[in-house]
């Protein structure tokens, strides 16, 4: 048994990653992903271009108050809106920003001109500034020193430290886990539905040429089904592995290509104790240490650093081949029941719910990862593959994922038990139209 079906897998896994998709695949996908971490960082570093606004001040109040950013430039002009707006049509500037003389008033009537898309950047720290400017004024009307609200004003950025259960503080980034977390519910919700479906399509290839009865002289329906849905998931886990292995290397190799980029202070560096701050030598030190010119990329790396990689990667194979065997059991069942790919939609519908759902309650579960919802929907075998996905960055208690993997193992098994039954009736029987009531006996026999 083992024997036939093991040759059904090596069909399945050499006809599919023999192919130039295949291969185009593998290479582009850590390549884009990659891209995503490190080409915008890159392009913002090597962008040499400035936005130049022109400012037109009837008030004469707010000329000396735009100051040059690292990619805005300000110009005053001393003359009214239309011949800067002449300017404006002849590229002389990227923008126009007037100022009116009942702006202060009426902040409504602030215009800010262009001829293509206004710079957001350019936009919201003319915003700032103008904010700014018209409280002080305000302020100063009233008779209230501006300076006395501005040295009280304070940023509050609270870090966030775990627990653990030995008592070990552990830095977290609960931004990190949320983006984490979604992109691994929704790689995991594609890889089920791409690979799920070759399985479909394969199947009714195999029966509409007729080529399903010259196989089923020599296996059984069951052996041929799990031959190609252990096959077709093998494709996928060596596509995967190729990515993670390849995009790691070329992350890293990015950083250290360009170290400046990806610049971060480590977080004892920060965390100073009661001696240290009434040391002065050693505050003068810490303090230098804090210092140290951090980078978005390099805050980004030091928070996905914290992760626990191992955890991640091994739940993300188990729950992937989980998810995977328990739907491509039931989009085989399909692929035997019908004819041709128009008629699996009526089934495929009721079967693609689940994981629909899934990503649409996936925003519900990042808000509360440890309530009743997200424990519901992460142990329930089809939706368990891309909740707790998302619920693995948060910190999942081992009950709860040990519960999840073991319904995931039985839903598995329970889908397979009922699909082969539909398959080995489905699989040769041609020209009827089946419905719902079909399958409840192939079911039962």
């Amino acid at each position: 048994m083992f024997k036939k079906i093991s040759i059904i897998i090596r069909r399945e896994f050499l006809s599919r990653v023999r192919k130039k998709s295949f291969v185009v695949m593998t290479i582009l996908g850590p390549i884009l992903f990659a891209a995503l971490i490190t080409l915008p960082v890159i392009v913002s570093q090597i962008s040499d271009s400035k936005y130049e606004v022109a400012v037109v001040d009837d008030t004469d109040l707010f000329y000396d108050r735009f100051q040059d950013s690292n990619d805005v430039i300000f110009t005053n002009l001393a003359t009214d809106l239309d011949d800067a707006l002449e300017l404006l049509r002849r590229e002389k500037f990227d923008a126009v920003l007037h100022i009116p003389e009942v702006a202060f008033e009426s902040p409504s009537t602030l215009r800010m001109f262009s001829k293509d898309a206004v710079n957001l950047n350019a936009k919201i720290h003319v915003e700032n500034v103008l904010k700014h400017e018209f409280e002080s004024l305000k302020l100063g009307a009233r008779g209230i020193d501006s300076e006395v609200l501005r040295a009280i004003e304070t940023n509050i950025n609270i870090q966030a430290v775990r627990i653990q259960d030995d008592g070990m503080e552990e830095t977290d980034y609960p931004e990190i886990s949320m983006a984490l977390g979604i992109i691994s519910g929704i790689v995991i919700y594609m890889f089920i539905f791409l690979f799920g479906s070759q399985v479909l399509r394969g199947v009714l290839e195999e029966k509409t040429s007729r080529i399903v009865e010259v196989m089923i002289s020599s296996v059984r329906p069951f052996q041929l089904m799990m031959g190609k849905i252990v096959g077709i998931a093998m494709v996928g886990l060596t596509q995967f592995l190729i990515w993670v292995f390849l995009t790691i290397i070329i992350v890293f190799s990015v950083q250290a290509a360009m170290p400046e980029l990806f610049q971060f202070t480590p977080d004892e560096q920060v965390h100073m104790t009661s001696s240290q701050m009434l040391d002065s030598e050693a505050l003068i030190e810490q303090m230098d240490s804090i210092q140290q010119p951090d980078t978005t990329a390099g805050q980004v790396l030091e928070a996905l650093s914290a992760i626990n990689w191992y955890v991640m990667i091994f739940a993300f194979i188990f729950f992937f081949l989980g998810g995977y065997f328990l739907y491509a059991s039931l989009f085989a069942a399909i692929g035997s029941a019908v004819d041709n790919e128009a008629d699996t939609q009526q089934f495929m519908l009721p079967v693609t719910i689940p994981l629909i759902l899934a990503i649409i309650f996936a925003q519900a579960v990042m808000q509360d990862p440890s309530g009743s919802v997200a424990f519901w929907l992460s142990i329930i075998p089809l939706t368990s593959p891309v909740i707790m996905m998302i619920r693995i960055p948060f910190g999942v208690p081992f009950f709860d994922l040990y519960l999840s993997a073991f319904l995931l193992i039985v839903g598995f098994l329970a889908s397979t038990w009922m699909a082969a039954k539909i398959y080995r009736t489905g699989i040769l029987l041609y020209g009827k139209k089946v419905g719902y009531k079909d399958l409840w006996k192939w079911l039962r026999y």
